[in-house]
Order: C-alpha cells, then sequence, then structure tokens
C-alpha cells in the first residue's frame, strides 16, 4: 500500500480502496517511541488499511512504510486527534475504524489466531456498532535501564486495582444504562499526577462510522449505545490496549518523574504479550465468542 500524503484531506481525496472497506486502523503518532513496533502489531491484527498519522519530521522503517499510508499530521495539537477520527470516519460510512496512540497495542480475544475482521464480523452479528476497550498500562520493570519506561523486553502490567463507577448524567443525575466509568493501574495508582478528566482507562477505540455519530473530546461518543460496555441481553466482546502512553508521560512531566523512581508495587507481573493472560486477569471478556 504504502504511500505518504502531506495532509489528512489529501489522503481522503485519494484514499485506497481499503481504506473503505475496513476495518481501518488510525495511529497517531506523538513521539518517536515505538512507531515502528506498533505499526507492525496492528498490520499484524489484519487491519486492511493502516494509517500513520504523525510529523513528516518522525521516521519510518522501510518495511512499514511500504505498507501503511503516512499522513502528516501533529498528533500533539489541541482537538487534531478527535478531528482527524471524525473526519475518517465521515469519509468511510458503514466501515470499522479504530484508533490509538502510538506505544499501544490492541489485543483482543484469542487475536492470536483471529484476526481483527473476523472479531467484529461476529460482533456486527450481535447486533453492535462499537466496542469498548480498556486501556491497560505498561511500564518498565527497571527505570534505571529503562529511564523513558518503554521496554517491550521487560513489560510490566498491574494485575489487579481496576475497579468501575456509575457513568452519571449530569442532566438527570441517574446512572446512564450500561455505561461504566474505568478506573486501575498507573493513573489510579498516581492520581495525584493525573487531572482528573485523564483519570478513566476506557476508550471505545473500535466502531463502526456511521453518519451523525461523532467522538467526542472525552473520548465517547454522541449517540449513547456507542458508549455502551455490552447489550441489554448478554456479555458482548470487549477488547485491551496495552499502552506505555501514561508510563511515559509520568516519567517524562518534571512534575511527576522525580517521584517515582519505579512503577513497580506488589502487584505488578510481566506483560506476557498474550491474549490469554489479559482473559485470565479479565482485563478484557470473550462474551459469546470462542
Amino acid at each position: 500500500m504504502g504511500g505518504s500524503h502531506p495532509t489528512l484531506d489529501a489522503f481522503l481525496q485519494d484514499p485506497p480502496p481499503e481504506l473503505a472497506k475496513g476495518p481501518v486502523a488510525l495511529v497517531f503518532a506523538e513521539d518517536e517511541v515505538e512507531i515502528d513496533s506498533t505499526l507492525r502489531h496492528h498490520l499484524e491484527c489484519g487491519f486492511r488499511c493502516v494509517v500513520a498519522l504523525m510529523p513528516e519530521a518522525f521516521g519510518l522503517a522501510a518495511d512499514v512504510a511500504e505498507r501503511v499510508c503516512r499522513v502528516d499530521l501533529d498528533a500533539c495539537a489541541p482537538g487534531a486527534v478527535i478531528d482527524a477520527v471524525n473526519q475518517v470516519a465521515g469519509a468511510v460510512p458503514g466501515a470499522w475504524v479504530y484508533y490509538c496512540y502510538n506505544s499501544e497495542y490492541l489485543f483482543y480475544p484469542f487475536c492470536e489466531s483471529r484476526t481483527v475482521g473476523e472479531m467484529l464480523a461476529f460482533h456486527a452479528e450481535e447486533r453492535r456498532e462499537a466496542m469498548l476497550t480498556y486501556i491497560v498500562d505498561l511500564y518498565a520493570g527497571d527505570l534505571e535501564r529503562h529511564p523513558g519506561a518503554v521496554s517491550l523486553e521487560e513489560a510490566c502490567l498491574d494485575r489487579s486495582g481496576y475497579y468501575a463507577l456509575a457513568r452519571i448524567d449530569p442532566e438527570t443525575g441517574t446512572p446512564r444504562e450500561r455505561q461504566l466509568n474505568f478506573f486501575g493501574g498507573l493513573r489510579w495508582r498516581f492520581e495525584e499526577h493525573i487531572p482528573k478528566a485523564r483519570r478513566r482507562i476506557d476508550r471505545v477505540a473500535l466502531f463502526r462510522a456511521q453518519p451523525g455519530v461523532r467522538l467526542l473530546p472525552d473520548h465517547t461518543f454522541s449517540a449513547p449505545e456507542y458508549n455502551t460496555f455490552a447489550c441489554p441481553w448478554h456479555h458482548n466482546l470487549t477488547a485491551a490496549i496495552c499502552s506505555f502512553r501514561t508510563a511515559k508521560a509520568l516519567k517524562r512531566n518534571p512534575g511527576s518523574t522525580f517521584d517515582i523512581p519505579t512503577f513497580r508495587w506488589h502487584n505488578s507481573t510481566p506483560f506476557e504479550w498474550h491474549s490469554r493472560q489479559l482473559l485470565d486477569l479479565g482485563l478484557m471478556e470473550p462474551g459469546q465468542w470462542f
């Protein structure tokens, strides 16, 4: 596939045919950490079109560059990611869209043997138009060896400490049906360094593009059903995005880096890079899919 585009508008004016078919993965690069491994991981998941949205100055490995569509974009600009997701979704009605950042890796039940397309086909058969994903924080076990907090070989995660609270409708003051706010990981353990609005670890990262349905700044959607974790009848599939993003930010921020000599605690465990571990820890749900 390949190809480089100076703007998102230019890309959407002459898109590859795979974009409209989906599923499409939008990977936003905020820095140069693990861009190549992030893109390779999502290519291996089976996305028909993987789009790397990143500043022109960022580099890409040759094997990755020839397989992804590159779009010049400053992902750190205010509102840039939300606007870009909505712009792409508006151009591919009916297609499944996924979005994440660099150094984030999608895992879903049985992803070692099933493609993301197969998983979404089953999800759609259950009359679901979106899929809840949990952001599972990854971090380097030894910050002296890995001061940037990123190490694929020595990645750790928290095996407990996750919880959910009712999502209250501000207009009625009552809980919203089948909607919860999820918390845990580094954003919970180091919440004094995390703005309150950014402490949630739920993100509806997989959704079917539909006219009039928009992603909002808080990573929820304008259509309430998109924000539910399951249908009214039974549990549905959920997925996990294993992410170094919070660990990177905590070590990069001068206000927090000196307060954190290590991310390890008694509930840290090595990340096995396998969906079975995440299923066993209850960090994603297979639903009725086996």
